[in-house]
């Protein structure tokens, strides 16, 4: 049986993320397995360039079934390449640390490959049973009608809507301090805070029930 590890936010935790992809193929033990993984893998932690050489790397192999979307952070580095945000928006949110990794002063310099990698991300992700993004949704909108800032931005009124979506929404974007998952409803929320100190979490979904059926953390 196929088996999808969605992973939260990784913000440059190199070494969590190579523990954590360490665990999953260890949980699959030679299952089909696809990863998808929710965004904001640069900014703020140590080694953003590591963690986008190793996804490239992962994608190259895996293909299809390895599913990087597009963050929050992601998004503000394009934007300043792109002239559309100045560079004094991005660089205390994280952006110094990952142009420290890269060894380059401006974003403009950062790898090509890398680069095209990033512009290449997608937004979401749906399996038919669950529906994967970065930061959340509109509640007001279809899930095929979403603004596409919304997608890597949003927090309220997604976090406390209570109504059905029609999927599960998985997503990270928010941190969830004390290092558990927070499984509702009618969403998940993935991001426990690895950058922050706290653990790298995936969960683990198969196509017999919409829920988790594991959660998987660095350590």
């Amino acid at each position: 049986m196929s088996l999808i590890y969605a992973v939260g936010d990784i913000h440059g935790s190199l070494d969590k993320l190579e523990s954590l992809i360490g665990r999953c193929g260890a949980h699959a033990g030679g299952r089909p397995m696809t990863f998808v993984f929710l965004g904001d893998y640069i900014d703020r932690g140590l080694d953003a360039a590591g963690v986008i050489r190793l996804l490239i790397n992962l994608q190259r192999e895996m293909g299809e079934r390895c599913i990087p979307l597009m963050g929050n952070h992601e998004a503000m580095a394009l934007d300043v390449i792109d002239g559309i945000s100045p560079a004094d928006y991005w660089l205390p949110q994280g952006g110094a640390e990952t142009l420290r990794s890269y060894g380059v002063t401006r974003a403009g310099e950062l790898p090509r490959e890398h680069l095209e990698w990033l512009r290449g991300l997608r937004l979401t992700y749906d399996d038919g049973r669950r529906f994967y993004v970065h930061a959340g949704i509109d509640p007001s909108r279809p899930l095929d009608a979403q603004d596409n800032e919304d997608l890597i931005w949003m927090r309220e009124p997604f976090l406390s809507h209570v109504g059905d979506y029609g999927r599960l929404i998985v997503h990270g974007h928010t941190p969830v301090m004390d290092g558990i998952p927070d499984l509702r409803r009618n969403r998940l929320n993935l991001d426990t805070g690895a950058v922050f100190g706290g653990p790298l979490s995936a969960a683990v979904f198969d196509q017999t029930q919409t829920e988790p059926i594991d959660f998987l953390q660095d350590a």
